[in-house]
C-alpha cells in the first residue's frame, strides 16, 4: 500500500508521498513521485496501485514526451496523455493480471503548472482513464490507505491556507497514517511548487528529521484532551457511580 497527498491553495500546491513498499513481510525503499520540469513546464505525478502497472505507463508517457510527440501547454492535456498510456497498458495487461487473480489497479494525483494554465493545477485520474480537478471546498486528493490522515485535513485545511500551513497539515496527515498502518513508512518525499514560479521544489525528510515534531503533536493532542469540559460526560458519570452502589 501507499499514501500519496497533494494540495492545492491559493498560493501553490503541495505534495507529499511515502516511499514504502511491502512484498509479504519484507520492506523496501522507492520514490513514489516523478517530475518533470523545464522552462514555464513543470508537473508532478504520484501514484497507488500496481507498481508494475505504474512502472509500465509512466515509461510509455516519459518516451512520448522524449520523442516530441507530446507537447503540452496546459496540465490537463498532459493528464489526458498519461490516461491514453494507462488505457495501452490495460490492453496489453489487465487480462493476464485478472487471469493471475490481480486487480487492473492505478490511482493517480498529476499536479502542476504549464505555460499556458493561468495558475497550478491538481487532478486525480482514476483507472479507467477519467480524471476530476480539484475544488476550492476541498483543496487536496489523497490516494493510497488515505483513510486515517483524512481527518486532520478536514478539520484543519483550507484553499486560503498557506503553503507553510498546508506542509503541517500534510504531514500531521502522514503521521496519523504511519502509526496506523504498517505498509506507509518513512522516508516522506515532499514537493512545493509556488504559483507562477514554473518551479518544483523537492526534499526528502527522515523519520530523524520529524521525530521531535510528531511527538509535540502527540503531547499536544493529549493535552487538549485533557482540557475539555468534563460536564458533558456527567449523566453517565453519575450513572457509572451509582451502578457501584
Amino acid at each position: 500500500m501507499t499514501y500519496c497527498l497533494a494540495i492545492k491553495v491559493k498560493t501553490g500546491l503541495v505534495a507529499l508521498a511515502d516511499t514504502r513498499l511491502t512484498s509479504g513481510n519484507e520492506f523496501s525503499v522507492a520514490r513514489k513521485i516523478t517530475v518533470h520540469q523545464r522552462n514555464k513546464h513543470s508537473l508532478f505525478i504520484m501514484t497507488s496501485g500496481l507498481r508494475s502497472v505504474r512502472d509500465k505507463a509512466i515509461t510509455y508517457f516519459d518516451e512520448a514526451i522524449a520523442d516530441g510527440t507530446a507537447n503540452f501547454d496546459k496540465l490537463y492535456k498532459a493528464v489526458n496523455a498519461l490516461a491514453a498510456q494507462i488505457r495501452v497498458v490495460a490492453r496489453e495487461d489487465k487480462a493476464a493480471l485478472t487471469e493471475s487473480g490481480l486487480f487492473f489497479n492505478l490511482y493517480t494525483i498529476i499536479g502542476g503548472q504549464l505555460e499556458n494554465d493561468a495558475e497550478p493545477k491538481l487532478y486525480l485520474l482514476y483507472p479507467e482513464g477519467n480524471w476530476v480537478e480539484v475544488g476550492q471546498s476541498s483543496p487536496y486528493f489523497s490516494i493510497g490507505n488515505y483513510g486515517y490522515g483524512k481527518p486532520v485535513l478536514v478539520r484543519s485545511l483550507t484553499y486560503d491556507s498557506s503553503l507553510e500551513f498546508a506542509l503541517k497539515t500534510g504531514f500531521l496527515s502522514f503521521d496519523a497514517t504511519i502509526r496506523s498502518c504498517n505498509d506507509v513508512g518513512y522516508p516522506i518525499d515532499v514537493a512545493i511548487s509556488e504559483s507562477n514560479s514554473y518551479k518544483i521544489v523537492e526534499h526528502r525528510f527522515e523519520e530523524s528529521d520529524l521525530e521531535s515534531i510528531a511527538t509535540e503533536w502527540n503531547r499536544g493532542v493529549t493535552e487538549s484532551i485533557n482540557r475539555m469540559p468534563d460536564a458533558w460526560m456527567q449523566p453517565i458519570i453519575d450513572k457509572v457511580s451509582r451502578s457501584h452502589q
